[in-house]
């Protein structure tokens, strides 16, 4: 956050910036990422100044420029490429197990680094086409994830049980699952489920109404 606001500090200019963080640290959401741009946004209008170029913003993370976009999106390239997504409200539960699983590491797993690119998303009528064409997709680091912190499979194994769960899956690097709802009740009952299994993990239901 302080990295990003320096992009744009006017000489002579300065701010205090308070972070008060609910999500785990390193959890593959892009917390930090998301950090960066809302440090960006803040000081642009405080100091009345314009957003950097994408190539600084990119410097500050491969994920800072879809939070700086702050709209759904295909990500292509390192993150550099968004072509706008748009798609049906549906819900997510997202857990993390408290385990930190190193991105390094998890990359150094990888069988190969040349898999193919995932297709194109269609247009998708409503939450049941978006889960059947995630479904059909995949998480190359899921994998290396799981090998590094078996865990993970029994974060997803519960996810999975839970009535309503269309699917289960890791978020970018780990450590953090999400399971996708169609509707709010599900998601919470799920949610409250899985936190009172298992106090120790971090457990929350979220709307994601992004048409």
């Amino acid at each position: 956050m302080i990295r990003a606001a320096a992009l744009l500090q006017p000489r002579g200019r300065g701010a205090a910036l308070r972070l008060i963080k609910r999500l785990p640290v390193a959890a593959g959401i892009g917390g930090g990422s998301a950090d960066a741009a809302a440090a960006l946004r803040l000081v642009a209008r405080l100091w009345s100044v314009p957003l950097p170029a994408r190539d600084a913003v990119l410097a500050l993370g491969a994920d800072v420029p879809v939070c700086l976009a702050g709209q759904p999106a295909r990500m292509t390239g390192i993150g550099e490429r968004l072509a706008p997504l748009r798609l049906p409200p549906f819900w997510m539960v997202l857990v993390n197990p408290g385990l930190p699983v190193p991105t390094g590491a998890v990359f150094a797993g990888l069988d190969r680094a040349d898999n193919p690119p995932l297709p194109d998303p269609p247009p998708f009528a409503d939450a049941a086409a978006l889960f059947a064409w995630l479904a059909a997709t995949r998480n190359d680091l899921e994998a290396p994830a799981r090998a590094l912190a078996p865990c993970l499979t029994t974060v997803l194994a519960a996810l999975a049980a839970q009535p309503g769960c269309a699917l289960a899956r890791m978020s970018g690097s780990g450590a953090t699952c999400f399971g996708l709802f169609a509707a709010e009740a599900p998601a919470r009952t799920a949610a409250e489920a899985i936190a009172r299994s298992e106090p120790a993990w971090w457990v929350a239901a979220s709307p994601c109404d992004t048409g």
